[in-house]
């Protein structure tokens, strides 16, 4: 959404906070054998004590708080009393939630205890990528141009991005204009970031896909080639400088 007025800065900062501290207060509750249902239920009570709806099931009717995948689950993985979380576990949890008509959206993948299965090298770049792309972000960059970032930065790492799921505008819904900011550069694309306007930024870096593909469940995507994802998510505001980033409570870079 576009910032024109102090009230609008003030409800974009409040359901950033919320959604930022309650991703931050999930990722420090999640133990060895909970399942992603308690975890998940435990995100919902935080959001509802915020006076916070959670996103996807408010808009998409989605099962569940929020979106919580686990090992090669890429994305919207549902809660389930069935997983399992184990020591090493590679996880993403997605927190998106709406509150006084402001809505944000961030979410981070970690390792859960010891990195026994060295996930945490795809984890680290998925994180510095973003932090990477947000610092080059501001009011006439093009958009094509931060994708063209994110790719490159990826393979200098050793990995791959996923083509077919993106950040997009926030504020007033969930998903607004633009609605690809993609993790490649579209040539044809010369869209550019607008200063004052609110925008989630995240990157999908992996080891061998891709492409997302949706399970049959409806919701789960994986990799088309299979391997393990990374996703890492801010909700921002474009200045003519440094972007303020709105979603700084999950404290994913401390």
């Amino acid at each position: 959404m576009s910032i024109t007025k102090e009230s609008e800065l003030i409800g974009m900062k409040e359901i950033s906070e919320v959604v930022g501290t309650t991703l931050k207060l999930m990722r420090e509750y999640a133990k060895v054998g909970m399942s992603t249902k308690e975890l998940d239920e435990y995100g919902g009570q935080l959001l509802k004590g915020y006076g916070a709806k959670s996103a996807p099931y408010e808009t998409y009717g989605f099962p569940g708080y929020t979106c919580i995948s686990i090992n090669k689950e890429a994305a919207h993985g549902i809660p389930s009393e069935e997983k399992i979380l184990k020591e090493g576990d590679l996880i993403n949890i997605d927190v998106s939630a709406e509150l006084n008509g402001f809505w944000s959206d961030n979410g981070g993948s970690f390792v859960l205890g010891k990195d026994i299965h060295n996930h945490q090298p795809l984890v680290d770049a998925s994180k510095a990528i973003l932090q990477k792309a947000i610092t080059r972000i501001k009011g006439g960059v093009k958009i094509s141009e931060i994708g063209y970032l994110i790719e490159t930065e990826a393979k200098k790492s050793g990995f791959k991005v996923i083509k077919n799921l993106a950040g997009h505008g926030v504020g007033r819904s969930l998903h607004e204009e633009p609605e690809n900011i993609l993790n490649y550069r579209v040539k044809s694309n010369r869209e550019r970031f607008k200063k004052n306007t609110t925008v989630a930024i995240e990157t999908f870096i992996s080891t061998n896909s891709t492409a997302a593909v949706e399970l049959n469940d409806g919701w789960t995507l994986v990799g088309n080639k299979g391997g393990y994802v990374a996703q890492h998510e801010q909700t921002i505001l474009v200045t003519n400088t440094y972007p303020v980033i709105l979603t700084k409570s999950n404290e994913i870079y401390n």
